[in-house]
């Protein structure tokens, strides 16, 4: 963004790069390693100091290492375009190119992501690794638009004399630009002003950067992931999402300003959050924690391929295809259960562990807990089912 605002307010250009920090919430990380927010220093924080964990260098590394653990899921043309993109960003001259063409650089930056994420759409089966995948990768950039968002309209504006004047609408231009929206939302909307852009990347469903088209698709892949019937939901992740994308269905950007748009911005950042921590919870809870980086507060967006549709890495653990197909067995033997007009209210929890299923929770009678046992029998790629159901 400061890179396109250099273009046409070259005089102003200096004090924006501290909200680029702020942006992630990395301010007390930045204030220990350098003296001051200068154009050089939040670059090279932003970019290649390896200390710093949410840095492009950094998340290209822990993507690779994550990577390598799942090699058997990704297909060896994703892998080697991951390589690629890792000894670029890590090359010893790295450093200068991105302080010293830092147009460039982000440019190859932003190619080599694209380049990964569309070999890993070509060449990788469309199931459970791909869609896990791509519901990190969508809940990611959905955060990352709703913080270049909240930075334009909270930090960045040096006046409120300003909003309307030519200042206000060359930041909401360079805002779209960095969205990668700038044409498409001039198709759509024509001149700019601060309400249509907000609609634009809040709400615009054809706009794949908008939050609402994020937000829709992230579940999409969710659904297709545990196989519960869409508008529907049989765990905590499923839960948050769907309440999620109905309010979307429901609300506009006047709603929004009028009740303050850094205000929104913020629960909807918690909201992603939350969401991630459930995605944990549902699939990984028995397993090793989260080891990764990206933007941290959104630690808990696990996936078992690369995403790097937001520079978001994701978790390395051993045996990560036993643990997805057992997570997927428990959320369609709990599905079998909530949909059952005599179970579906009841509290039963379903573990699984390498096809056998363990029923766990409090039943209205024996008659409940034996129908709840030849349910999860019928469910396929049940190899056994232990009940410890309680009347």
């Amino acid at each position: 963004m400061n890179l396109n605002l250099e273009i046409d307010l070259a005089g102003l250009a200096e004090e924006q790069w501290f909200p680029m920090v702020q942006v992630g919430g990395d301010e007390a990380a930045f204030a220990e390693r350098y003296a001051a927010p200068t154009r050089s220093n939040v670059i090279e924080f932003l970019t290649i100091d390896r200390t710093n964990p949410n840095s492009i260098a950094s998340c290209v590394a822990a993507a690779r290492e994550n990577a390598r653990t799942v090699r058997e899921i990704i297909s060896s043309e994703v892998w080697q375009e991951i390589n690629e993109f890792y000894l670029d960003v890590t090359a010893p001259e790295a450093r200068r190119f991105a302080l010293h063409d830092a147009v460039r650089f982000f440019g190859s930056v932003t190619r080599a992501s694209h380049v990964v994420a569309g070999t890993k759409s070509e060449t990788m089966e469309h199931g459970e690794a791909w869609n896990f995948s791509r519901l990190g990768r969508f809940i990611e950039r959905a955060d990352q638009t709703s913080r270049i968002l909240d930075v334009k309209y909270f930090l960045l504006l040096p006046s409120t004399a300003d909003v309307g004047r030519p200042v206000d609408d060359l930041q909401w231009s360079a805002l779209l630009r960095s969205a990668s929206g700038f044409e498409a939302y001039r198709r759509t909307w024509g001149l700019v002003s601060s309400e249509s852009v907000v609609a634009f990347l809040l709400f615009d469903r054809a706009f794949p950067r908008s939050v609402g088209y994020c937000v829709s698709q992230a579940e999409v892949s969710l659904h297709a992931v545990t196989g519960t019937p869409m508008r529907r939901f049989a765990n905590r992740a499923e839960q948050l999402l769907g309440r999620l994308a109905s309010e979307f269905d429901y609300t506009d950007a006047g709603e929004v300003i009028g009740g303050g748009l850094h205000e929104f911005i913020d629960v909807l950042q918690d909201r992603f959050n939350r969401i991630g921590d459930a995605v944990t919870a549902t699939f990984f809870r028995r397993r090793a924690p989260y080891r990764g980086c990206g933007v941290q507060r959104f630690a808990g967006a696990v996936c078992l391929a690369v995403v790097l549709g937001g520079a978001l890495a994701v978790p390395a653990f051993a045996g990560a295809q036993d643990a997805a197909r057992d997570a997927q067995l428990a959320v369609r033997v709990k599905t079998a259960l909530v949909n059952d007009v005599e179970l579906g209210t009841m509290p039963i929890d379903v573990v699984a562990r390498d096809g056998a299923v363990t029923l766990r929770g409090a039943v209205g009678s024996a008659a409940d807990a034996d129908r709840a046992v030849v349910l999860a029998r019928g469910v396929e790629g049940v190899a056994g089912v232990r009940s410890e159901l309680v009347v």
